[in-house]
């Protein structure tokens, strides 16, 4: 089922749209059907909303020793740890724990924004992404993903731009 787009969501549709809506940012949100049974959230996105896999980023929440932290690559790419940990002025990263991970955010893993989180954490973002016109991250729950400025997005979540993506082992 290909997703369908609005331009405007309603104001606070979710924590994430809430912060773009009193930010005063544009953006716009585009829904699909999920699939529980998909093996990746984020390349189910960009397949079904029809968008190109390197505009599209997840939200990964990474254990840097204790405290956690943001980390935003494109779906197609994975996240390289050591690069992230240096980027953070951490000795070492690992994925956090699923439960740790909603807890701190307030979303469902799959649906994690980096946008309107629970308690905010330093974040990083795949330096690439300065070359987009538009990008997309997820809107606050599966099935939701928000397009907006990289700028907008760099703005709102403090990230700190470095390669910190790896190609599929």
């Amino acid at each position: 089922m290909a997703g369908n787009r609005d331009k405007h969501p309603g104001k606070g549709a979710t924590p994430a749209t809430k912060v773009l809506d009193d930010a005063g940012v544009k953006y716009t949100v585009h829904h699909y059907e999920h699939d529980a049974g998909a093996p990746s959230y984020g390349l189910e996105a960009a397949e079904k909303l029809g968008l190109p896999p390197d505009a599209v980023y997840k939200t990964l929440m990474v254990d840097l020793g204790g405290h956690l932290a943001v980390a935003m690559v494109p779906v197609a790419l994975n996240l390289d740890l050591k690069k992230f940990a240096s980027l953070m002025g951490a000795r070492k990263a690992v994925m956090a724990d699923r439960r740790d991970a909603e807890r701190r955010t307030g979303y469902v893993v799959g649906g994690i924004s980096p946008l309107g989180q629970k308690h905010s954490s330093p974040a990083g973002i795949e330096s690439r992404v300065e070359l987009l016109d538009t990008v997309y991250v997820s809107g606050g729950r599966r099935g939701l993903q928000i397009g907006l400025s990289p700028f907008d997005l760099l703005r709102l979540t403090h990230a700190v731009t470095a390669p910190i993506a790896a190609a599929p082992a």
